[in-house]
């Protein structure tokens, strides 16, 4: 990607959502998807399982992450994932609309590791959102298909206070 400035190649700036140019130091922040993702223009040399196309270097409220120019999907290390679930939550509130229950016939699906190319686990989230997961414990990597981050994030929470309390 180009600065829209002076035309000079735009680098990925360190632990940001944006880019940087080295020549005339603007600053270049690209739009976000509907999901809040924005795409950083480089490329990764690990491949979406699901297009096969090269993984893009994403940002999502400030955290570092890998994503599909194509079908969306994203690529979150576990650590990441569980952080990222943690602000995304505090800064959209849960709808409390109940969610449909995720498709079973989703678990038939085959994706492999984009890092060690084996078969990645796919099973019901344990967490809020009622979906289906990928994740390869091996390299510690989430694949979660467009929408379902959101959906997680959107999800009403377990309320604890009743169980705790003995109400």
């Amino acid at each position: 990607m180009n600065c829209p400035g002076c035309g000079a190649p735009l680098r990925v700036a360190e632990q940001d959502d944006s880019l940087r140019c080295e020549y005339c130091r603007s600053v270049y922040t690209p739009p976000q998807n509907e999901e809040g993702v924005r795409m950083l223009g480089q490329s990764s040399p690990l491949a979406c399982p699901v297009c096969a196309v090269p993984l893009q270097q994403a940002a999502l409220a400030g955290t570092r992450l890998l994503a599909c120019s194509n079908c969306q999907g994203i690529l979150v290390s576990m650590n990441d994932f569980v952080a990222l679930l943690g602000q995304l939550r505090s800064a959209h509130p849960a709808s409390g609309a109940p969610q449909p229950p995720a498709d079973p016939k989703a678990l038939d699906r085959r994706l492999n590791c984009p890092q060690c190319h084996r078969p990645m686990d796919t099973h019901f989230y344990d967490g809020p959102g009622n979906i289906v997961i990928d994740d390869c414990s091996r390299c510690f990597l989430n694949w979660l298909d467009k929408g379902e981050l959101m959906r997680v994030v959107r999800a009403p929470d377990r309320v604890y206070a009743d169980e705790t309390y003995g109400r």
